[in-house]
C-alpha cells in the first residue's frame, strides 16, 4: 500500500462495501431473484454488483474530492458504471480516469485493430491456457480425496497458473474492447508471479483493486501517517475487507487475514531481509506464499483447504498418483501448463501496452509472420471454445 494522504470522511466507504456482501448470500442463475435452500432463502444478486457498486463510489469519492468534475448528463454516469467490457469482472476503473473519454474519445481503424489483438490475446489466455490447466486443478481439489505430495502440488501449481490467466484474460479481453471503442483503460497486471514480496505481488496482481482499496480505504483510514500499530492494523483491516469482498465465507476472511499479516511482517523489518536476500530466494518466497494463499481461495471451506495443505506437506503420502489426476494429464494440458509456467515467470510483456501509440503497434504487427500467428491463435481459441464445455470466468461470482 502506498502513503498515506489526505481526506476526511471517506472512510465511508468501508461502510458501504457492506452492501456487495451478504453472509449467505450466493449469486444465482436462472432461478429467480429469491431461491429458498433449506431453511433459508438465497437471494440472487445481480451479475458484476461488486465491480458496478466500486464504480459507483468512484464516482461520488472523486466528486467529492474535487479529481473529477460532476457529469452534466445521466447518461455519461450510466455508461461510465455500466461499461460492458469491464462490468462483471474488471478491471476496476476510476471515473476521474475515463471522465474526459465518454465525451471525448477517438475510434479509428488503428485502435481498433491494436484493440482486436489485445481481445485476442486475452482470449488466448483464458481458453487456451486457463481453461486447460483447470482440468489438473479440479482433480486435485475436487475429486481425489486425500492428495499426496505431488497431487496437492500439481493441483496448486496448475491453480495458480489458472487463475492468473482466467483473470488476465478477461482484463486483456475488457481492455481490448476499450481501446477499440476509444478508451484507455490501465493494465490489471504485470507479471506478479515474479515478485520478490508480498508486497510486491500486491502492486502487480489485480492492480485497479489493489489501487481502489489503498486510495478509496487505506489512505482515509489513516495509511502509514500514524504510529506503526496504527499502520499495521490498516492493513489487516484493508485485506479483511479484500477477503470479504471476494465472498461471505470464512475462506476468504482466511486468505485476507493471510495477506495482511504478511504485508505487516515484511512491513516491520522482513521487507528489508529480502532485499538483502538473493533475487532467487526472496522470488521463491514470494511465490510459494502467493501459492499458499490460493489453497484458502480455491478450497470449498476450511476442513477442505486443511486437507490440501496436509497433502503439500506430505502427510498423505508421496504417491503414486490417483487415476483421476492421471486423466487430466492430456498431452495438451500439459503443454498448456508448460506454456504458462514460462509465461508467468519470465520477464516479458503480458499482452500489449494499451497506452502506447495505437496506429503505430498497429503498422508494426502487420508484419506477414505476427499476422500468421494471429491468425493461428484466434484459430485455436475458437476450436477451443467450440469443443469443449461452458467454463465461466473464475471471476464471475466476485
Amino acid at each position: 500500500m502506498g502513503d498515506g494522504g489526505g481526506g476526511h470522511g471517506q472512510s465511508a466507504a468501508a461502510r458501504r462495501l457492506q452492501i456487495c456482501r451478504f453472509r449467505g448470500v450466493k449469486p444465482q442463475s436462472g432461478s429467480g431473484p429469491v431461491r429458498q435452500v433449506g431453511a433459508r432463502a438465497e437471494i440472487g444478486l445481480p451479475l458484476g454488483i461488486s465491480f458496478f457498486s466500486f464504480h459507483s463510489i468512484s464516482y461520488l469519492v472523486d466528486v467529492h474530492r474535487g479529481s473529477a468534475k460532476a457529469a452534466r448528463r445521466l447518461g455519461n454516469i450510466a455508461l461510465y458504471i455500466s461499461m460492458f467490457p469491464q462490468l462483471v469482472a474488471g478491471p476496476i476503473i476510476r471515473y476521474k480516469t475515463v471522465a474526459r473519454q465518454i465525451d471525448k474519445r477517438r475510434t479509428t481503424w488503428g485502435r481498433a485493430g491494436v484493440g482486436a489483438r489485445i481481445f485476442v490475446i486475452g482470449l488466448a489466455q483464458k481458453v487456451l491456457i486457463a481453461d486447460e490447466v483447470a482440468r489438473i486443478a479440479d482433480a486435485a481439489f475436487d475429486q481425489v480425496v486425500r492428495p499426496t505430495l505431488v497431487e496437492a502440488w500439481l493441483g496448486l501449481s496448475a491453480y495458480t497458473i489458472q487463475i492468473y490467466f482466467d483473470f488476465a484474460g478477461y482484463s486483456n479481453m475488457a481492455i481490448g474492447f476499450a481501446v477499440a471503442f476509444g478508451f484507455t483503460f490501465p493494465r490489471n497486471f504485470r507479471l506478479p508471479y515474479t515478485s520478490r514480496s508480498i508486497t510486491e505481488f500486491w502492486r502487480r496482481w489485480h492492480m485497479s483493486l489493489s489501487t481502489w482499496f489503498r486510495d478509496y480505504l487505506y489512505i482515509p483510514l489513516g495509511g502509514n501517517r500514524g504510529s506503526a500499530f496504527a499502520t499495521y492494523r490498516n492493513l489487516v483491516t484493508i485485506f479483511l475487507l479484500c477477503g470479504l469482498w471476494h465472498g461471505a465465507s470464512w475462506n476468504f476472511v482466511i486468505w485476507g487475514a493471510y495477506h495482511g499479516a504478511l504485508l505487516v511482517i515484511e512491513r516491520a523489518g522482513f521487507g528489508q531481509v529480502l532485499k538483502r536476500m538473493p533475487d532467487k530466494f526472496a522470488w521463491a518466497y514470494a511465490l510459494i506464499a502467493a501459492m499458499f494463499g490460493w489453497v484458502w481461495f480455491r478450497a470449498v471451506d476450511l476442513p477442505h483447504a486443511l486437507n490440501m495443505f496436509a497433502g503439500l506437506f506430505g502427510l498423505h503420502g508421496a504417491g503414486p498418483m490417483d487415476v483421476r489426476v492421471h486423466l487430466a494429464l492430456y498431452p495438451t494440458t500439459v503443454a498448456a501448463l508448460m506454456v504458462g509456467v514460462a509465461l508467468a515467470l519470465l520477464p516479458r510483456s503480458n499482452g500489449t501496452p494499451p497506452r502506447q501509440n495505437a496506429l503505430a503497434l498497429w503498422w508494426r504487427t502487420k508484419s506477414v509472420p505476427d499476422l500468421a500467428f494471429m491468425s493461428a491463435v484466434i484459430v485455436l481459441s475458437v476450436l477451443s471454445v467450440t469443443s469443449g464445455t461452458y467454463s465461466p470466468f473464475l471471476y464471475f461470482r466476485f
